[in-house]
């Protein structure tokens, strides 16, 4: 994996270390400011984890993620637990508190690696996935999911005949589903695009049945989600 480090010298150091430690991380670039990060992120791509130290510019980095729609995995790193739950609303992986050990620091790297490797399902959307309830796991076909909604720590999943909750990220999910399907429209909100029914200004409807559901779209999200699909007009 790709990744950045965005933090104080005195822990770039420390993080440089446990980053070389690892072989399935490269390391892309360091910076100690957010402006340089800014610059050379603006246009790269190829970056699949932000390390981020919350004390270098503190709510100024939460900012700067919430630029980025799309923006890779993060895993936080604080002096303070403070921003925690504002960290966790933008899809962060991990939130690690300093001094951060390396079994700490690697425990989190492992939860990104099974978020970043998990692209495996085929986009025709006739593919299943397997979703566990309680002792049970219930086969489900990609194409009946309408849509997800974050719930704090956990995501509800509504399908065609039924609803899953599941202890996971957005950031999880999102990863998880394939991208010429599903669309994130929203922070709290992945939706199916073959299933939207019409798109409003900041709102689209979703065909649940034989309802339609109304799902909020983010300013943030407008123009993906426009990009995205095939528009006729006048």
């Amino acid at each position: 994996m790709n990744c950045i480090l965005i933090c104080q010298k005195e822990s770039l150091t420390l993080l440089d270390g446990f980053v070389k430690k690892l072989s399935s991380l490269n390391l892309k670039g360091a910076f100690t400011d957010l402006e340089s990060a800014t610059n050379q992120l603006s246009g790269q791509q190829d970056i699949d984890l932000y390390l981020v130290d919350l004390d270098l510019l503190g709510t100024n980095i939460l900012d700067f993620l919430r630029k980025f729609s799309n923006h890779p995995n993060v895993i936080m790193i604080s002096s303070s637990e403070k921003d925690a739950l504002q960290a966790f609303d933008l899809d962060v992986v991990d939130y690690l508190l300093k001094p951060v050990s390396f079994p700490r620091f690697c425990k989190a790297i492992d939860k990104v690696s099974k978020f970043y490797s998990t692209r495996s399902i085929a986009s025709s959307g006739d593919n299943e996935i397997f979703i566990k309830r309680g002792s049970l796991l219930v086969k489900l076909k990609i194409k009946d999911i309408i849509y997800i909604e974050a719930l704090e720590n956990y995501v509800m999943l509504y399908a065609r005949s039924e609803r899953f909750t599941i202890h996971f990220t957005m950031k999880g999910i999102e990863n998880q589903l394939p991208s010429e399907i599903f669309i994130r429209i929203h922070r709290s909100f992945i939706v199916n695009k073959n299933l939207i029914h019409a798109i409003k200004e900041d709102t689209l409807d979703m065909e649940v049945g034989n309802t339609l559901k109304n799902l909020p779209i983010g300013k943030s999200f407008r123009d993906s989600l426009l990009n995205e699909i095939k528009l006729i007009s006048r």
